[in-house]
């Protein structure tokens, strides 16, 4: 039971094509993360910084912790902001922690459109409009 010596000798070390191949999933892998997260993150992070940096006063602003507030005091080397969250209370906090700006106009388009759309009650599933998938399947109104 000997192995022919053509038979062994048939299986040859890979070649240096086969290692690229080897490699291009790879790659390839490394390509779609780049233009799928990497650059998109990185655009937003510089319009972030962007809007960070062109802060004045009387812009509407969300800190990250979701308090909203009007900018009453903006220091162009400083790091922090003073912030009027209500009549006559004002809080410095950090720049970093401004989340993003706000105009009312779009605010209160946003909010009489929301008022617009009819609220849906706790027995009709959310629908809405008169009555909900589980009251259209069984029937009922």
């Amino acid at each position: 039971m000997l192995i022919s010596p053509a038979y062994a000798q048939a299986a040859g070390a890979p070649g240096g094509g086969d290692m690229l191949m080897s490699f291009l999933p790879l790659i390839l892998i490394f390509v779609v993360f780049y233009f799928l997260l990497i650059r998109p993150q990185q655009r937003k992070a510089k319009t972030h910084r962007e809007m960070i940096q062109n802060l004045k006063r009387g812009d509407q602003v969300i800190t990250s912790g979701g308090i909203l507030g009007k900018v009453t005091r903006v220091d162009a080397n400083d790091i922090m902001l003073t912030v009027e969250i209500a009549k006559d209370v004002q809080v410095k906090v950090a720049r970093s922690t401004i989340s993003e700006k706000f105009d009312r106009a779009t605010t209160t388009t946003n909010d009489n459109r929301a008022a617009q759309q009819p609220a849906a009650s706790a027995g009709d599933g959310g629908g809405g409009g008169g009555g909900g998938f589980m009251s259209r399947i069984l029937g009922k109104k």
